[in-house]
């Protein structure tokens, strides 16, 4: 990767309030002249938001992605590798932040990295 290229960060988020160190980790690798993108995406076929704390979380994370200067854009697709993958290619993204998950410690054991890779060979992963 171009250490001196624009980063361009795109950070993936579940309902959850914890995720916003995932949000902040992303502002922090953009730098002051990169762009920030937060997604949520979702089967199209899952229940969404039908929990209260899961639409008070949203919520708040729209309110932490527009502090860090992103919005928060929720996708619902059949596919959702697919469709975070073709956000990232469309966005141009350079870097994707992630969650670790028990399973993960990097980018090779993360089960969405992994998946995501096949789409997107040149982009940095970042597991917080």
């Amino acid at each position: 990767m171009d250490k001196g290229k624009e980063k361009n960060v795109m950070v993936c988020v579940t309902q959850q309030k914890t995720c916003e160190r995932l949000i902040m980790s992303g502002y922090t690798k953009k730098g002051k002249d990169g762009q920030l993108h937060v997604i949520n995406v979702v089967n199209e076929n899952q229940n969404f938001l039908d929990k209260v704390d899961e639409a008070d979380a949203l919520e708040y994370l729209f309110q932490v992605s527009k502090r860090a200067g992103a919005d928060l854009m929720v996708i619902r697709a059949e596919d959702v590798i697919k469709a975070m993958a073709d956000f990232a290619k469309d966005e141009k993204v350079t870097h994707i932040v992630l969650g670790a998950s028990p399973q993960s410690g990097d980018e090779d054991t993360h089960p969405i990295a992994k998946k995501l890779k096949k789409y997107l060979k040149d982009v940095e992963y970042i597991i917080v």
